[in-house]
């Protein structure tokens, strides 16, 4: 079976992890691997791997190509600015895994097939991959949503150094997140970098003000939606149901990664990856016309 070529933009725990998805997927295939230097972990992954790795970043493209249909960019987001100027003239579907906020947001279990359309797609971050499709049930369902707050708490270990620097462009762009897809207009993000060991598993926990809640049908709502996102991050679960507490609306989920690169308690890493992979593969099955698609 063909399958659609794909570049990785960024080396780091995120590209890495990207990258064993990939290469087990039945539609994409990595074809290159690019980061900045050639002895680091997630370069040697590749290598273990057969799969052609460069440490030129965005000019590996520019030499070759033809060597990729669609990039993934795991860089940070002040790079994917750059990055997307230049492969915007190439005519690349871009998949953007850092918090820019340049391209459509994408979130799968709600939009997936709305964003085919779109060149450049950013996939938020891995606090919005958890709490939007939630924050979306509880404008779909409720009248007169005042405020949502999210609060992820992920292990220390799984931040990376591209996390770290965008910690103020996370906040940004999961708050805008949550305005477009809940229709909320004020909303607060907060993202927790737990230094706990043993590594604790990612948890979202999502507060909403609103006047007259209807709680039956915000839980019925919010089961589907637990369901739907399952079907491609299997770790994700619901771990408090939706319930009042002081007067707010509270839901509580958590996100176990499947392992491929950091350890399970990476659910951060995972929810944002499996999300780009859902994505990428549905694109695959448009451009390359698979039976089924």
């Amino acid at each position: 079976m063909k399958k659609l070529k794909v570049a990785i933009l960024g080396s780091g725990n995120i590209g890495t992890d990207l990258l064993v998805k990939t290469m087990r997927s039945q539609v994409i295939e990595c074809t290159l691997f690019i980061g900045r230097h050639l002895n680091s972990p997630g370069m040697n992954k590749a290598n273990s791997m057969g799969v052609k790795t460069s440490d030129l970043s965005i000019e590996a493209i520019e030499r070759n190509p033809d060597s990729c249909d669609l990039v993934f960019d795991a860089t940070s987001a002040l790079d994917h600015k750059k990055h997307w100027a230049v492969l915007k003239k190439m005519n690349k579907t871009v998949i953007d895994m850092t918090p820019s906020g340049i391209g459509e947001m994408c979130i799968p279990a709600i939009n997936i097939e709305n964003c085919l359309q779109f060149d450049n797609l950013n996939m938020v971050t891995c606090g919005g991959q958890a709490s939007i499709p939630i924050a979306h049930v509880i404008g779909k369902t409720q009248e007169n949503v005042r405020y949502i707050e999210v609060v992820s708490s992920i292990a220390s270990r799984s931040a990376g150094p591209a996390t770290r620097l965008n910690l103020d462009e996370y906040v940004e762009t999961t708050e805008k997140g949550i305005k477009k897809f809940s229709g909320c207009d004020e909303t607060k993000a907060i993202l927790i970098l737990n230094p706990a060991q043993p590594c604790v598993d990612m948890q979202t926990t999502i507060f909403a003000k609103v006047e007259k809640p209807d709680m039956k049908r915000l839980r019925a709502e919010v089961d589907t939606m637990v369901s739907r996102i399952q079907e491609y991050v299997p770790g994700y679960t619901l771990l408090v149901s939706p319930l009042i507490e002081s007067n707010r609306i509270v839901i509580m989920v958590k996100v176990q990664g499947l392992g491929d690169y950091l350890p399970k308690y990476a659910g951060n890493m995972d929810i944002i990856n499996c999300a780009a992979i859902a994505m990428a593969e549905r694109y695959a099955r448009k451009t390359l016309t698979v039976p089924g698609s």
